[in-house]
């Protein structure tokens, strides 16, 4: 299992300790009255077919998360929080870590380590945490936790939150590792291209403030130096600005941003970042349309518009054929509906991917999921998942398949 840096570990172990141990003489009730315990089981079978020389991936997992999470002493609580995920069965697939590249990617590995490990301080007019956490900001778009995934993604640092006027937030992290979803960081496949855990110092800066019910704005600046990860060539700055709101009944998102080189990346970048977005909702039924674009640009080796940090399974399509943005870039026209289905949710999506520069058609996508609580079970949900991507000029044809039940206590 790996442990965090000696500094940020010990820091938040120790407060959680504090929390339980020296404050409870004073507020016992409250640290215990109030805490909870923590525990998450989701089993998932996930198979994968592409055409190409790769056996089809059938994986077996199960994640199991337990941990604490401490009621309050005058605004300060901690949180300890263990992962685990477990092969079920054949290792058929290709975890990153198994030695398996003969067969398709399920990027799961096995392994166990601690997901989270805080102390945390909440204030009328902010809060702060220090520690292993998750940092999910706004959509998730460039900073997420990756939760789709059976090992999360979680960072070890420092997070802020000063909310000085009504509906202003001003968010400011610190972090110098990245526990990604390759982890645990003790096998000899890790890599540059998929490391288990990302090392250098980034700065994210995020001030949302809602000024209307029909408008919140955000500007933001991330700043990733990212040392170990594709030798550095994903470290970047990007500053942008979003606007989203419901006008009319009619939900609407604007956003831009650009991306320079920033840190020790080798490479010269210059990319754009665009987004349209409209959704409404008419009797249940959730619909959305938009247009969203990862800029490419010309140069020696890949400098177009990267997203190293964000939960990218949420965006241009469920079978993640652009985890990484091809050198041309990536334009996604897509539309889909949500709708409530005997008891549970349906999903359906579609996805018209072409480059952003030059005229290649790269391939279309169709998404598909319903997830449906189990009647008489209280915390378990049931998902079942397809994505089928069809290529033209990139990659190839790939259909995914997702089982999938989730209970949480």
């Amino acid at each position: 299992m790996r442990m965090m840096k000696p500094s940020l570990l010990s820091l938040a172990l120790a407060g959680v300790s504090l929390s339980h141990a020296a404050l409870a003489a004073e507020e016992n009730s409250n640290l215990f009255t109030q805490g909870k315990p923590i525990l998450d089981l989701r089993y998932r079978y996930e198979h994968v077919d592409q055409d190409n020389a790769l056996a089809n991936a059938n994986a077996q997992t199960l994640r199991t998360r337990v941990g604490y999470q401490s009621g309050k002493w005058y605004g300060l609580s901690g949180l300890v929080e263990v992962d685990n995920v477990s092969r079920l069965g054949d290792a058929r697939y290709n975890s990153t870590r198994n030695g398996q590249s003969g067969h398709s990617l399920v990027a799961d590995p096995d392994g166990s380590e601690i997901n989270q490990a805080l102390l945390r301080y909440d204030h009328a007019k902010g809060s702060a945490i220090v520690g292993r956490q998750r940092i999910n900001l706004d959509n998730q778009r460039f900073v997420g936790g990756v939760a789709w995934r059976q090992n999360e993604q979680t960072h070890d640092g420092l997070l802020g939150q000063l909310k000085p006027l009504d509906g202003l937030t001003l968010s400011y992290a610190y972090i110098d590792n990245i526990n990604s979803i390759f982890g645990p960081g003790d096998n000899r496949f890790d890599s540059a291209a998929n490391p288990a855990n990302i090392e250098g110092h980034s700065h994210l800066l995020n001030a949302q403030y809602v000024l209307l019910p029909e408008l919140t704005a955000t500007a933001y600046q991330y700043r990733l130096g990212l040392d170990n990860l594709s030798g550095a060539t994903q470290s970047s700055q990007t500053s942008g600005v979003r606007l989203n709101g419901v006008v009319a009944g009619v939900g609407y998102a604007l956003e831009y941003a650009q991306q320079r080189d920033y840190a020790d990346n080798p490479r010269d970048l210059d990319s754009d970042y665009y987004l349209a977005e409209l959704g409404y909702t008419l009797k249940g039924v959730a619909l959305k349309a938009g247009y969203e674009v990862l800029g490419g640009d010309t140069g020696p080796g890949n400098r177009a518009f990267q997203t190293p940090l964000a939960t990218k399974h949420a965006f241009q399509g469920w079978a993640d054929v652009f985890l990484l943005t091809p050198a041309d870039g990536v334009a996604d026209a897509y539309f889909g509906a949500t709708l409530p289905l005997l008891g549970g949710s349906l999903q359906a999506w579609f996805h018209d991917f072409r480059a952003e520069r030059g005229n290649s058609h790269y391939g279309e996508e169709f998404d598909l999921a319903y997830a449906r609580p189990f009647p008489g079970v209280k915390g378990l949900v049931g998902l079942v998942k397809y994505a089928r991507y069809d290529a033209d000029d990139f990659a190839v044809d790939t259909n995914k398949f997702w089982l999938q039940a989730q209970y949480s206590y």
